[in-house]
Parts: structure tokens; C-alpha cells; sequence
């Protein structure tokens, strides 16, 4: 049966939770607001993983790991820090279980609570920082270049699959320097491995900036950002970058003794990426038939489907496939072989497209007898016979075909979705139409705040590159020096 998702058109937010759900990606689980990421979804984020890893290692930083449980007091050190996490602690209060004297299951025995409450990790600068104390005498010692795999949690209300759940998984660098001069340069590299990640690889286009420091994370002194534009006009934050300053340092008295033999405190940066990446790659590329996945990324490079009706055809066909799977193997090409005659073509053929497959062979009989494959590729859904004979090589340059038509499709409705306003009453007519707004802002948290609660917009980023230009804010009339980016965001 046809898996028929609800069109773009008629409700972007059903269509979405109706793709994660009908392409296999994940699904709530018993535990409200957390999500079971199923294999086919666990599989793009392993690619995410993989790629990223490399990439966090070729620019010198190594992974460790750190408790997911922090005791309360280190969140009490950081007076930023804990206020913009408080709301979305989970707290452990005891550590054991007992049978129920009245016979109904299980209770917490009351005699098991902790001396001090756990907190479940939301983030680790805290438990890191301590950790860190032990680390760090000397300038010898640093700088420490740290990142993390690991899940965390935030107690979230209103949740999402991959855009926002009570649990996600996610990476985490921290790192500690010698110099603030160190640290922001760190801080900038990140966002750069991040915004290369999002175009070269998940084909997203994205604008590197500066958030505001409304916006900023929680702790720190500057938040670099990566915003990426949905289909439906919404902005996401798809990784940040933060330079920390001393702040952490401070709070936990990591000191080092620097080249002239004087305590200074360590300088820190912080920076991640979440499973939230899904979200965005789902949105930004895929249609009304189900996933479009940039072959960088996809589980499945290459899907066959042998056309048949007796078996010795389909031997014919496993045959004659299976030096073209070897080439393609060998060429670093994820294929896959479907055999399975339990699903006519059609079914397969479907499916393949709902799952975004980048591209499709189709090989029956005649085919053979001619020397020829059908091939089909996702983003367009147009078809060409091509001969067998040479066709490894002509995949080859498909899926880098593909790989770039997604990222120029990608940008070209970022292009046509992004404009200039001057005016307060522009402003909130263009927000109806959703895109990337650019104007002139005064710079005061106020005047911020006022737009956010009168519109639900908020300031996505302040550009790097950015030249200045004068001008006036949109609400105040005040002078403003540039030009910010407005959306409403997920």
C-alpha cells in the first residue's frame, strides 16, 4: 500500500511528522517527548557522525567522555550558566527502587535519597570545567581540545522529532587556552567546520553570524551561529559556536601558570551540533513523495531493483549486476542489491523514492538483451537508458550531479526568500511570507524583545560578512550601523 504523505501545501508541519514517520526515520517512544531514531534514521546520523569526527580531528581535537550525571552545586557557580538552563532540568533526587508494602509494583524507597541532588547533563561545561581543574597547572598544558558524543536532556513541553525532544543526541567540544586571542580564534574555526559540514555534505546553505546577546547561550560572552532557511520559511539554528571568556574558569578557579610564571585564569570555548541536523536536512531538500537526501549522507547510494518473473531471470540479472555492484563498491558507493520478491517493483520503486534513494536502476530481461540499465535520479524523478557497459562511471558523476543541484536548489530559494525592509509595516508583511529578512535593528535587547513578543520574530543572526551601512531601526527610528537577519525559526 501507497505510504501517501500530507502535501507541503495543505500543512508543512503534518507532512514533515508524516515523512519522519512513513520513511522510517524515528517515532515517539513511550517516554513522552523522547523519539526511537529506527535504523534508516540512525544511519544518516552515523554518516553525520563519522563525517564530522573526521573532520573535528583534522583540525586537532580529540573525543573523551564525561558523566551524564552533574551534581547540582557546579550549576550554582555560574550565574548565567544556571539561569538559562534551569527550566529544563531533570533532576535525580533518589537512587533506588523498592517493592510497593501495599502490593501495587514499585516506589522509590524513601530511605535512598541523594546527599545532593544529580542533575541529567543538559550540557557539560560545568562537570567538564571541574575536570578540567585537575588537568591544567601550566601553559604546558594546554591548550585541551575535547569533544563529546553523548546524548543529553532538556526537559522540553512542546516537542518535535529531531527538531526538539526531551532527549537528543549530540556533540560538544570543549576546549581551554592559554589566550583569549586562542579561544576566539577556536571559536571561529568551529562555526567554519560546521557551516563546510551543512554545504559540502547535508547541501544546506547557511548564514554565519553573530547571535544577538538575547539570543547567546547561556554562560557565554560571544555565540557564533550557522542559520539555515526551511521550505516553509522558518529559520533553524543548525550548530553554534561559543566563546566563553574566563567565565567558567572563574567558576570552578582554573588557574595556569603562564610563560612568565604568572596565575592567570584558562581561557574556554564550547560548540555543538545536535540530531536536530535531521530536521534540517528533511526540510530543506525533500518534496511531496518523501525524502530527497544528499548522496554524501545517504545510507543508500545506489538502489537495483531486478525486473523479473522467474527465478533463472532474476539469476540472469544477479549475474550481470554484480560486477557493477563491485565497481561501485570499490568506488566508496554505498548499493544495495533488492532481491526480495515478496514486493512487486512498483512497491520498491516507491519506497526508494520515499526514502530519498539518490538514485534508482531498474534491470529486467530486456535490458539484458539490449545492454542497457533504466537509472532514475531523485531530486528531478527523470529517468535516462544507459548502457551497461561504462555505467559505474556514469553514476559516479550522477551522484555528484545531484549532490550539486540539491545545494544550488537549496540556495537559489534562500536567494529568492531573503529581502530588505526599512520599515516596521514592510517587516511585518514580508513575515506573512516568511524567507530571511534583512534590517536595520538599534542594537538595545529592548527593542528586540518588543519585536519578538509583537511578531515572534527573532534576531537569527547578525552576519560576519556584513558590510556596515547606515541607516535607522525599524522600530525605534534610532541609528543603527547594520543590517541584521530577521525569521521566525524553529
Amino acid at each position: 500500500m501507497a505510504k501517501v504523505l500530507t502535501p507541503r501545501s495543505e500543512s508543512y508541519s503534518q507532512w514533515y511528522n508524516d515523512l519522519v514517520l512513513k520513511a522510517d526515520l524515528a517515532e515517539n517512544s513511550a517516554v513522552r517527548g523522547c523519539m526511537v531514531i529506527k535504523p534508516y534514521g540512525y544511519a544518516i546520523w552515523e554518516k553525520m557522525q563519522s563525517i564530522l569526527d573526521r573532520m573535528f580531528k583534522d583540525t586537532g581535537h580529540e573525543n573523551a567522555y564525561f558523566p551524564i550525571f552533574i551534581p547540582k552545586s557546579f550549576f550554582s557557580k555560574e550565574a548565567d550558566h544556571v539561569e538559562g538552563f534551569a527550566k529544563e532540568c531533570a533532576v535525580v533526587t533518589h537512587y533506588r527502587l523498592m517493592n510497593d508494602p501495599d502490593g501495587n509494583g514499585v516506589v522509590v524507597d524513601p530511605e535512598a535519597k541523594l546527599e545532593e541532588e544529580l542533575i541529567v547533563r543538559p550540557t557539560s561545561e560545568t562537570i567538564i570545567w571541574n575536570t578540567y581543574k585537575n588537568w591544567i597547572q601550566s601553559y604546558r598544558d594546554l591548550p585541551i581540545k575535547c569533544n563529546q558524543w553523548a546524548n543529553v536532556v532538556r526537559w522540553e513541553m512542546r516537542t518535535r522529532l529531531f527538531l526538539r525532544t526531551a532527549e537528543f543526541l549530540w556533540q560538544e567540544g570543549h576546549t581551554a587556552h592559554s589566550t583569549k586571542e586562542e579561544a576566539l580564534e577556536e571559536t571561529e574555526t568551529m562555526i567554519n567546520v560546521y557551516a563546510d559540514f551543512a554545504e559540502k555534505y547535508m547541501g544546506v546553505p547557511v548564514l554565519k553570524g553573530f547571535k544577538s546577546a538575547n539570543e547567546r547561550f547561556a554562560g557565554a560572552l560571544e555565540t557564533l551561529c550557522i542559520e539555515a532557511l526551511m521550505q516553509d520559511g522558518k529559520a533553524l539554528q543548525a550548530g553554534t559556536s561559543h566563546f566563553l571568556g574566563q567565565n567558567f574558569a572563574k567558576a570552578f578557579d582554573v588557574k595556569f601558570a603562564n610563560k612568565e610564571g604568572k596565575e592567570d585564569f584558562v581561557w574556554a570555548t564550547s560548540w555543538g551540533v545536535s540530531t536536530r541536523l535531521m530536521g534540517a536536512l528533511i526540510m530543506a531538500h525533500s518534496d511531496d513523495n518523501g525524502l530527497v537526501l544528499p548522496p554524501k549522507l545517504a545510507p543508500i547510494q545506489v538502489v537495483i531493483v531486478p525486473i523479473f518473473r522467474k527465478p533463472e531471470e532474476l539469476a540472469k540479472i544477479k549475474e550481470a549486476a554484480s560486477g557493477l555492484i563491485a565497481k561501485l563498491r570499490d568506488k566508496g558507493i554505498d548499493v544495495k542489491f533488492d532481491d526480495n520478491d515478496n514486493k512487486k517493483p512498483g512497491w520498491k520503486f516507491a519506497e526508494y523514492e520515499l526514502k530519498g534513494v539518490p538514485v534508482r536502476l531498474a534491470m529486467g530481461p530486456r535490458d539484458l538483451e539490449n545492454g542497457t540499465v533504466e537509472v532514475a535520479r531523485r531530486d528531478t524523478l527523470s529517468k535516462e537508458v544507459v548502457a551497461l557497459e561504462g555505467v559505474d562511471e556514469h553514476i559516479v558523476k550522477l551522484l555528484d550531479e545531484i549532490q550539486t543541484n540539491i545545494y544550488q536548489k537549496a540556495l537559489d530559494f534562500r536567494a529568492e526568500s531573503t529581502v530588505s525592509v526599512d520599515t516596521y509595516e514592510e517587516f511585518k508583511t514580508q513575515l506573512d511570507k516568511g524567507g530571511f529578512i534583512m534590517a536595520h535593528w538599534d542594537g538595545t535587547p529592548e527593542t528586540e524583545q518588543k519585536i519578538k513578543d509583537e511578531t515572534k520574530a527573532t534576531i537569527r543572526c547578525i552576519p560576519m560578512d556584513q558590510p556596515d551601512e547606515d541607516g535607522v531601526c525599524i522600530y525605534s527610528g534610532q541609528p543603527s550601523k547594520k543590517r541584521v537577519v530577521f525569521a521566525r525559526a524553529y
